[in-house]
């Protein structure tokens, strides 16, 4: 029984010792959020909405809704995550694939505007 406690105690130091992920900060990314966000603008803000909550006008007619962006799961993607959604869409889903139509520095620079957008509040 001794054992066990001491199995289940090193456990959850283990699992307390683990800190959260600090977030991201636009001046970590590749892309350029200023960039981004006329990028963001002209392409995702239909769907995502300005302040990429999931709430854009195209995004009622959705059977599958937009990401927030503001949700913990979704701002836990790395970059290359996201940047291959961008690239490829999701299948299953009305998020297209966005390679031919955005060049790589568009699609690191939309993500770098999505992470700012991630950040801001209501």
């Amino acid at each position: 029984m001794k054992r066990v406690w001491m199995l289940l105690i090193g456990a959850g130091l283990g699992w307390w010792a683990l800190e959260p992920p600090l977030p991201v900060q636009a001046q970590d990314l590749a892309g350029d959020a200023h960039r981004g966000k006329s990028v963001y603008e002209q392409h995702c803000q239909r769907c995502h909405g300005a302040g990429g909550w999931g709430d854009g006008p195209d995004a009622l007619g959705l059977k599958i809704p937009p990401a927030n962006f503001h949700r913990f799961i979704t701002q836990m993607k790395s970059d290359e995550q996201l940047f291959t959604t961008i690239e490829f869409g999701l299948a299953l889903s009305p998020m297209h694939g966005w390679r031919g139509r955005l060049t790589d520095r568009q699609m690191e620079d939309a993500i770098a505007y999505v992470r700012v957008l991630a950040q801001r509040g209501r």
